[in-house]
């Protein structure tokens, strides 16, 4: 074991893997801090369980390259450590004729991220999805399904035989710098550390400002919203088939994902919650509006899509809207085909200006890394970005 002491705070999938990269692959002593009675709590238990392929993001950024070497090793970890994973590829589809042009450039990206892609006609979509309409569509065969909520106990039990320090209900309470270490208030008492990584997810930006850093983003909770198809329907989808994105919208557009435990899910519509950990309309905390509301970011993101903002909430409380995103995909599905399922909130970083950060992003201060910005496809990169963050971490004590 090395004499070096690593705090993590967050027992997500990024915070675990974070872990294990210290502690299993690096030898250094690691303490978890999770202020749940369990771990994988939030996104990481609300998540899709998409093995993403990289297709989606701007050459060059984090994301791209750790969503493509990502896809490969949490697939490579799944199947060492008998978890359910299965690459079974994806459609992304036109539905319109002004679809096509972003079906193309796409496809460019795919080529510029290295992400294997073929375009197919509406005949040979067909072959793989027969219930699907569409103009033209991209095969994306790296694309796959997991268990994420199973990756997170993995870890946790690795974790567990290399001696780490795993401590559930233990929220941070304060954080003090000092030259030589960190010190974390703790239920339990204080921790003593020579790094600390923040990896709070939905908390992130207070546990920053908590460690006497002031961060240059906050964070904005969106809840997405989740219905699956009712089980004597869920054969209209063999697997995972996305509408195709616009670039000036900040999210994906809802699609439809049949996941590892066979069900097919139809979502996320995107709306503000009302609380960071609000995964229903009822959830509300005035701590987390009054932030909201105070902070520039969040009116300026409001003012630049309007529209989509009323078309998000329109869709949410109306189960025919919901369904009649979803049959531009799949005709055959309608809203007596789809229920209700669990909702996940996703933890945005958002600039003053009101501008989304739209790559992974952190913050370091002395002997302290804050991850601000890890939203999908941070549960498939999670092992890449373990690595750059165990590296910021051990700069921080070199």
């Amino acid at each position: 074991m090395s004499s070096t002491h690593v705090v993590v705070i967050g027992g997500g999938i990024v915070g675990l893997a974070t872990a294990h990269e210290l502690a299993v692959s690096r030898g250094h002593r690691v303490t978890v801090l999770e202020k749940e009675n369990d771990w994988a709590a939030h996104q990481t238990g609300h998540n899709s369980g998409v093995v993403h392929a990289g297709l989606y993001y701007k050459p060059g950024s984090l994301k791209a390259r750790m969503s493509v070497a990502g896809n490969k090793s949490i697939v490579d970890f799944a199947r060492d450590n008998g978890i359910a994973v299965q690459v079974c590829g994806k459609l992304v589809v036109a539905t319109e004729p002004g679809e096509l042009d972003r079906l193309r450039v796409l496809a460019e990206r795919a080529a510029a991220n290295g992400v294997p892609a073929s375009w197919l006609t509406p005949e040979q979509a067909r072959e793989f999805e027969p219930e699907v309409s569409c103009l033209a569509a991209l095969r994306v065969p790296s694309t796959g399904i997991i268990d994420y909520p199973a990756v997170a106990r993995a870890f946790v039990r690795r974790l567990t035989e290399r001696g780490a320090d795993l401590r559930t209900a233990s929220p941070a309470l304060g954080i003090r710098s000092r030259a030589d270490r960190v010190e974390v208030a703790t239920p339990g008492g204080v921790l003593r550390a020579d790094v600390l990584v923040n990896c709070a997810g939905l908390h992130s930006d207070r546990v920053a400002e908590l460690a006497g850093v002031r961060p240059q983003v906050q964070i904005v909770p969106f809840r997405g919203e989740y219905y699956e198809l009712r089980p004597e329907r869920a054969h209209l989808v063999r697997g995972l088939i996305y509408p195709v994105p616009d670039p000036a919208l900040p999210f994906l557009g809802v699609h439809l994902t049949r996941g590892i435990d066979g069900g097919v899910h139809a979502g996320p519509n995107a709306v503000l919650a009302l609380s960071r950990e609000g995964y229903r309309w009822r959830d509300v905390s005035v701590p987390d509006l009054a932030r909201a509301a105070g902070f520039s970011g969040t009116w300026r993101l409001a003012a630049k899509f309007p529209r989509v903002a009323v078309d998000e909430m329109r869709r949410s409380v109306s189960r025919k809207r919901f369904a009649a995103s979803l049959a531009r995909l799949v005709p055959a599905v309608g809203a007596a085909d789809i229920v209700r399922a669990d909702a996940g909130v996703r933890a945005q970083a958002v600039r003053p200006d009101g501008s989304l950060v739209d790559d992974f992003w952190c913050q370091t201060a002395a002997r302290q890394v804050h991850v601000l910005n890890t939203p999908s496809p941070a549960a498939t990169s999670s092992l890449e970005i373990a690595r750059h963050l165990a590296d910021l971490a051990e700069e921080q004590v070199q």
